[in-house]
Formats: structure tokens, C-alpha cells, sequence
């Protein structure tokens, strides 16, 4: 091989290190992206679930109104 086709190959491979280290740090940052999501939405079903048991609740308490009022 002579100089410019080593030239050539070191330019190549140094690219593709350089576009290696990107994706990893991409992949990195999409890591902690789902963790955070999976966090919120965690945290969302929570909040979701104590609303349903105070609106049963509070459908409960309605019912129970109603029939004493009767």
C-alpha cells in the first residue's frame, strides 16, 4: 500500500471512531431519556390511581346521600 491509500484508511477510521463515540453518546442520552419517562409516567399512574379512589369515594358518599334522602 503506499501513503495515500494509508492516508486514506487512518482518515476513515479515525471518522468512524469519531461517529462511534457520537452514537454512544447519543445512546447515553436516550438511556437517561427513558429512565426519565419511566419515572413520570410512574408517577402519573400513581396520581391517577389515588383520583380514581377519591372519585369512588366521593361516588360513595353520593349514593349513600341519595339513599338517605329517600
Amino acid at each position: 500500500m503506499d501513503n495515500s491509500t494509508l492516508h486514506s484508511l487512518k482518515i476513515q477510521v479515525e471518522q468512524l471512531i469519531q461517529y462511534c463515540d457520537e452514537l454512544s453518546t447519543e445512546n447515553q442520552a436516550l438511556h437517561a431519556q427513558v429512565t426519565e419517562l419511566s419515572e413520570d409516567k410512574a408517577i402519573l399512574l400513581e396520581k391517577n390511581r389515588i383520583a380514581r379512589t377519591k372519585i369512588e369515594m366521593m361516588i360513595s358518599r353520593l349514593r349513600a346521600m341519595e339513599i338517605d334522602h329517600e
